[in-house]
């Protein structure tokens, strides 16, 4: 009989999953990796089938209350057989007793729902060339957020998620590949916007914006780093304002999932959430 062992993965694992994840057209990062790992180490496990990677799943937890699971996949030649399901167990075992987030897709929201996620909103990834001679409104100046002391930045994010993330926001906004723009009127944070390089269009995420305004400046600004690039961000539709400005700014659908939390909805600013950070960590 085949031996099926679960560990936590390395950082060629974590590579790897990055790998699988792009076949399934999530179009991670280049480097989201070192920033997943930063998150929490010991949160990535890998399923090894007679030693071979054969299944994956992401349970990094979040203080003392939340957790998000996300790369859930397994060889497509190998699906079918259990594997997935018992690295699942094992991953959520993990999780136990917090509140737990994913973002899935459409296929398999149905089992999400029998394991006790519940739907929150869908996101919907716009893709697409957009203007990058937007101006900021009056009053409001775009920096780079390596800049600002680093409170702000993660005190600002506290608003749109639910438990401090601070060791991946630092490498979040600072990885090879990546530019980060924080939006400021009168020394305040009114937005925070990372662009981050992919194998096809470069994703934007976060995106936070005080303002519909603020947010179409924001994406200019970084899309303006290479013009005849597409971009493409992951909206929610639970922000009305959000998806009404990836249509002004020309993007198309291309992609869906459904966050799906196993409690309530954290209680965070969505008509300010303009964009997700990411569909494997939230």
């Amino acid at each position: 009989m085949p031996t099926f062992e679960i560990t936590t993965a390395s950082a060629d694992d974590i590579r790897l999953m990055a790998d699988w994840a792009h076949a399934e057209g999530w179009n991670p990062g280049l480097t989201d990796g070192q920033a997943f790992f930063a998150a929490d180490p010991c949160g990535f496990l890998i399923g090894r089938l007679d030693g071979v990677p054969a299944s994956c799943v992401s349970v990094v937890r979040y203080g003392s209350g939340f957790g998000f699971l996300g790369f859930y996949l397994t060889r497509p030649e190998l699906r079918g057989q259990g594997y997935g399901g018992r690295l699942w167990a094992t991953g959520t075992a993990r999780l136990a007793g917090r509140n737990t987030g994913l973002d899935g897709v459409v296929e398999q929201q149905p089992n999400y729902r029998k394991s006790g996620f519940r739907p929150a909103w869908t996101n919907l990834r716009y893709e697409g060339l957009v203007p990058v001679d937007v101006a900021p409104p009056p009053g409001v100046t775009l920096v780079d957020a390596r800049t600002l002391p680093f409170g702000q930045v993660t005190a600002y994010d506290r608003r749109f998620f639910p438990e401090e993330r601070d060791s991946f926001l630092a490498v979040w906004t600072t990885a090879p590949g990546r530019t980060a723009l924080v939006a400021l009127s009168e020394g305040e944070v009114r937005g925070l916007a990372v662009l981050r390089a992919c194998r096809t269009s470069s994703r934007i995420g976060p995106l936070y914006a005080a303002t519909p305004e603020i947010a179409r400046a924001l994406v200019s600004a970084l899309a303006a780093t290479d013009p005849s690039a597409p971009v493409a961000v992951d909206v929610p539709d639970v922000n009305p304002a959000a998806v009404r400005l990836a249509g002004e700014l020309g993007l198309t659908p291309s992609f869906e999932t459904a966050r799906m939390y196993t409690g309530p909805a954290p209680d965070v600013d969505h008509a300010g959430l303009f964009g997700i950070t990411s569909l494997e960590l939230g």
